[in-house]
């Protein structure tokens, strides 16, 4: 039997079944003697089992079948669940996800799970488990000078002491592709996938210059671990915009016979969860059942042909409109108003189509949270609200590593250790809110804790140090208006910079990110209190509603999120200001940017009006005028990309095609405003 044909529904219903096991392990962990959440992690598992069979792909099979035995000891009470056990557990689910993966790549999905199904089996007897074993060293090595890695004489030593215990150190080289935007947050992705591999001891550059962004795209690391090389560079390169993994083996010159150094901490955990997009629609509610199935899985390619369709029946509705009018006949007229009607609500059923639940991003963070706390020695409860609130798959497929960067300093920095919240009266665990929900055409996501919120004091002190504000002017901003600093660019009030994140370091280039997606980040804050970090987003970033306005023959699109207000400027209102055109907008002094020199646009016919048409539009706090030849419209637009060998083009962020077939440009205003 040909099984490729069934490849797709099995990488589809595998990561269900991953991620359903992965929600009810981390609840059973808090809920132990809960056999309903057992039962379902065993139901899970033993589908998951018989598919990975039929398939053939037998190492997923053998290592689930020794899952489900453990599973299968406790839901009949002949095993007591510990951390120790869901560590283990969680160790294969990651085995598990990493097979998944690799076959979606088209590999066959094997994997040396002798390790992890030989301490299965132990837990299945009842034995004590053992050590991890030892890899094979890797066969291309780098036997470098310690000298050349500038590593201090604590480093040294823990390299000539713990040489006998059985684990190597690696020298690790990442390269990051040349278009990556987040590298901070590209970086910790990296890290965040060897967490429960090894220990990091020592990053070049530094962790704060990571964190930052501040390097070029390569960055290299320090790490010992017992895994094997082959497995580590594999688990790196899986990271999203990460071009190339270098990886040898470390040897100190004065201890070449020595091939291996300890780790300093065991059952480390959390490896972050790889976004995977379900090619789904809409799936009914996770634990009801149902005789019939009453959803189909659809490729998303396959919805985006169809919404690249539709735009050519809407072009055609225009052109057949403009026909019956000019016609004057009854009967086209009535024919081609229903068929508007009616392709009205096919438009809206497409775009309903391309909407998935925000859970598909949120399902990443608690077992990243279990690892944060458990490293950090903090207890933290998470709440998610609104998992099931729906977005665009393109935002969905954009918003995750912002989010990741926001939680992981909510949880280091918000978050206060249990003795230091326990000295303010607050209960010992911490509690993280992760919430969504809509508001009008807009979806908001917050993250909120009950942490220590942010210090004014401090931030005030360094706003002022970097001349963002005067002492002044600082007097009469309020505490959220000052916390807001900490998005500015390259800001940082961090005492110490820690492995998990600092607060404010890199929170520039997560704006960044949210404003090119058209969306607002803002910050409360009260002291003692705890934060919320509120992003605003576009429900969907295929259709947008524009500004539609002329610049000579040429139409452009500005889209309204962008746009303060629209206004007429008499040319004796013109300013000047440093050799620039700049324009008083409400007391306020902004620049002024036309449109027809920056897109050199053909000059069709001289303007001798004594009146400018102006666009402002803003980027954060900063504003920005944009002089046109006239307003056409607001019209909502399929916005479509301009095609590789067009993209990056200066502020021009993609094309639409207006009902009368003409190709109007969609504007960066983000990109025209300094």
């Amino acid at each position: 039997m040909d099984m490729d044909q069934y490849l797709e529904v099995f990488l589809d219903e595998s990561r269900e079944h991953l991620q359903a096991v992965n929600d009810n392990i981390l609840k059973l962990e808090k809920q132990p003697q809960d056999i309903d959440l057992v039962n379902e992690i065993f139901r899970s598992a033993h589908t998951l089992k018989g598919m990975a069979a039929t398939m053939g792909y037998e190492d997923i099979a053998s290592l689930t079948h020794k899952m489900e035995n453990v599973l299968d000891l406790i839901r009949n009470q002949k095993l007591t669940v510990s951390t120790a056990i869901i560590d283990i557990i969680f160790s294969a689910i990651e085995y598990l996800e990493e097979m998944v993966s690799s076959i979606s790549e088209g590999q066959d999905g094997k994997k040396d799970v002798s390790e992890l199904v030989e301490l299965l089996d132990q837990i299945e007897k009842g034995e004590p488990v053992k050590a991890m074993i030892k890899p094979t060293v890797a066969n291309e090595g780098h036997f470098i000078n310690t000298d050349e890695l500038d590593l201090d004489e604590f480093q040294i030593t823990i390299i000539d002491q713990t040489s006998e215990q059985g684990f190597f150190p690696y020298q690790i080289t990442v390269t990051l592709t040349d278009d990556c935007i987040l590298k901070g947050a590209r970086a910790y992705m990296v890290f965040e996938s060897l967490e429960d591999r090894g220990e990091i001891i020592r990053t070049n550059p530094s962790v704060e210059e990571i964190e930052e962004g501040n390097f070029a795209q390569q960055f290299t690391m320090i790490f010992l671990s017992t895994v094997e090389a082959e497995t580590i560079k594999t688990i790196i390169g899986k990271v999203s915009e990460v071009k190339e993994v270098d990886i040898g083996n470390l040897v100190t010159i004065s201890n070449t016979e020595k091939d291996a150094l300890p780790i300093n901490e065991e059952n480390l955990t959390s490896q972050l969860v790889q976004e995977e997009a379900a090619a789904t629609t809409e799936k009914s509610a996770s634990g009801t059942s149902s005789s019939t199935s009453k959803t189909i899985r659809v490729n998303l390619e396959r919805i985006d042909d169809l919404l690249n369709l539709f735009e050519e029946v809407v072009i055609d509705r225009s052109r057949l409109e403009a026909i019956a009018d000019n016609l004057s006949n009854s009967d086209l007229t009535d024919t081609v108003e229903h068929m508007s009607r009616v392709s009205t609500d096919m438009q809206s059923l497409i775009l309903a189509m391309r909407m998935v639940p925000i859970e598909q991003v949120f399902n990443r963070f608690p077992r990243m949270i279990r690892g944060l706390a458990k490293d950090l020695n903090k207890q933290i409860n998470l709440n998610v609200i609104g998992a099931d609130t729906e977005l665009d798959r393109t935002v969905i497929d954009e918003i995750g590593d912002p989010l990741v960067h926001l939680i992981r300093n909510s949880v280091d920095h918000g978050i206060e250790l249990p003795d230091v919240r326990k000295q303010f009266g607050k209960q010992e665990e911490g509690n993280l809110i992760l919430r969504a929900f809509h508001s009008g055409n807009h979806v908001f996501i917050e993250i909120e804790d009950d942490g220590a919120g942010i210090n004014r004091e401090k931030v005030q002190s360094k706003a002022i140090e970097n001349g963002l504000i005067s002492a002044s002017e600082a007097e009469l901003l309020t505490d959220d208006q000052v916390a807001n600093f900490i998005l500015s660019s390259g800001f940082s009030t961090a005492d110490k910079v820690s492995d998990i994140s600092g607060r404010g370091v890199g929170l520039d280039v997560v704006k960044n990110k949210i404003e090119s997606l058209g969306g607002q980040i803002s910050i409360e804050s009260k002291a003692g209190k705890g934060s919320i970090f509120s992003i605003q987003l576009p429900l969907t970033l295929s259709i947008i509603a524009t500004l539609l306005i002329k610049v000579q023959q040429e139409t452009y699109a500005v889209p309204l999120s962008s746009i303060i207000e629209t206004a007429i400027l008499n040319k004796a209102q013109l300013m000047y200001a440093h050799g620039r055109k700049v324009m008083d907008f409400r007391g306020k002094v902004i620049p002024l940017v036309s449109l027809e020199t920056i897109f050199e646009v053909p000059l069709k016919e001289v303007n001798n009006k004594q009146e400018y048409s102006v666009v402002i539009v803003k980027k954060g706090d900063k504003l920005t005028g944009l002089i046109v030849d006239s307003f056409v419209g607001q019209k909502e637009v399929v916005l479509k990309s301009l095609g590789n060998y067009l993209k990056d083009v200066f502020a021009i962020s993609g094309a639409t095609i207006l009902g009368d077939g003409e190709v109007a440009l969609v504007l960066d205003p983000n990109a025209l405003i300094k």
